[in-house]
């Protein structure tokens, strides 16, 4: 393989490792806003039953409620951005993965084309020997 080809290779590589611990850590936000959603709908049941039985926390829990919506919608909006960017990295990595095998395939194809350039250049000298030898009458 000559060295472009090897340098090409390494470089997609990279790429390709560099996009795959994006979208990890994409995945990882998304997940960690689906749990916080999770905890904070908990939070709410807690509070929720905690107030029934206080007749007190009747106001409390209007102003309460009303954190929680607007907590639970910006977490909604953080995971629909994670996931839209999510998507724009599985295309990038995807696009990535398909460079780095044509890379490759066109290194394979190369050195496929230098082996047979080399068995055409023996098979060359080996016709040359064997005419030789003709012409000096078979010694």
């Amino acid at each position: 393989m000559t060295k472009w080809a090897a340098s090409l290779i390494r470089i997609s590589n990279h790429e390709v490792e560099t996009l795959q611990k994006r979208l990890a850590e994409i995945t990882e936000r998304r997940m960690a806003a689906e749990l916080r959603i999770t905890m904070l709908d908990a939070e709410a049941e807690a509070e929720a039953k905690h107030a029934e039985g206080d007749a007190s926390a009747g106001w409390y829990m209007i102003g309460y409620r009303e954190g929680h919506k607007r907590r639970k919608a910006d977490m909604l909006v953080q995971i629909e951005q994670c996931l839209q960017e999510e998507i724009g990295a599985r295309d990038a990595l995807s696009e990535a993965f398909e460079n780095l095998k044509k890379y490759e395939h066109v290194a394979e194809q190369a050195k496929i084309l230098a082996a047979k350039k080399l068995g055409a250049y023996e098979a060359a000298q080996m016709d040359e020997v064997s005419i030789r030898r003709a012409a000096m009458g078979g010694r």
